[in-house]
């Protein structure tokens, strides 16, 4: 835990997708008077709320939400300018109470704010055309062997099988005109308010089990109709992520209905199994089970004022 001021403090409620972060953020937001950031990168575009399970209508009234609806899917997002966001709005709203609850499970962005990421470059639209162009025409491979010749170090650290970790390496390397790996530094940066990290910790098939019935609510919630009025969109990275890609391969005929519903929840529980593999790393986060966990939050926000 980050501790420079004790009067503010930030507190993150984060796990894997399906263990009812929102509902948690939202009673520690409700119990402290205060604002929630969305940290879910897919939550920020406004066309795809239902397979983006974005916080409801009902749900927004109760608190003020930022960074949720507030991007077109064609519109430029990263890690970065979502750092450098965050950090301009909690400045202003640090002026009007002591508490902010940032919620969500995109762990880039978790890690943005907390943590801090490397100064890079911003990559210009042509850069991003011709990279994306890449994947596109040789698809996986040519990218693994354009990083290998560019950014060996890289290539050795880097998962060869996620390419939009492969595009956006080589997209710094095209604008900086450096090897990727030169420009990581993986130094913590030092935060003026205080940290504090929790989690839901669900036992692994009781998660799949909510995971399960969340797909299932989200295709009784119109998630087919969702995804065939961006299905013209496909090719934009905003839409290249779980339930989408399931839905316009429906479409393009590559498999049945029941099939993509079955894919959208195997991957959910895949990424899932990601999530939690990351969250084991992170020394400074807490652990609650479901039950008692709003008490238990309050006593760890609370604890660690009058300990610290």
């Amino acid at each position: 835990m980050q501790i420079a001021n004790k009067n503010k403090t930030l507190i993150v409620v984060t796990g894997p997708t399906g263990s009812g972060k929102t509902d948690l953020a939202i009673k520690l937001a409700l119990h402290y008077g205060c604002h929630i950031l969305s940290a879910d990168s897919r939550q920020l575009y406004r066309e795809i709320p239902i397979g983006t399970a974005a916080p409801t209508a009902e749900q927004l009234a109760l608190v003020p939400h930022h960074f949720v609806g507030t991007l077109s899917l064609e519109d430029y997002y990263s890690a970065a300018q979502y750092e450098e966001d965050v950090m301009r709005l909690l400045s202003k709203l640090w002026e009007e109470n002591d508490y902010v609850v940032m919620c969500g499970g995109s762990m880039m962005y978790v890690d943005a704010v907390t943590k801090g990421i490397d100064e890079l470059p911003t990559i210009s639209p042509e850069i991003r055309e011709k990279a994306m162009a890449m994947y596109q025409e040789g698809g996986i491979e040519l990218l693994r062997s354009t990083l290998l010749k560019l950014d060996p170090v890289y290539y050795n650290q880097v998962d060869l099988n996620n390419h939009k970790r492969l595009v956006h390496a080589i997209e710094i390397i095209m604008q900086a005109g450096v090897p990727y790996s030169s420009l990581r530094t993986g130094q913590v940066k030092e935060r003026p308010f205080r940290i504090v990290k929790m989690s839901l910790d669900f036992e692994r098939e009781k998660l799949f089990e909510r995971i399960n019935r969340r797909v299932d609510a989200m295709v009784e919630a119109g998630l087919e109709q969702e995804a065939r009025s961006v299905y013209h969109l496909r090719h934009l990275n905003s839409l290249n992520t779980v339930g989408y890609k399931e839905m316009f391969a429906y479409f393009d005929g590559e498999m049945d209905f029941e099939t993509a519903v079955a894919r959208i929840g195997k991957n959910t529980r895949v990424y899932a199994k990601k999530q939690m593999t990351w969250y084991k790393k992170d020394e400074t986060l807490h652990l609650f089970s479901p039950e008692g966990c709003f008490e238990k939050a309050i006593a760890l926000i609370e604890g660690d004022l009058t300990d610290k």
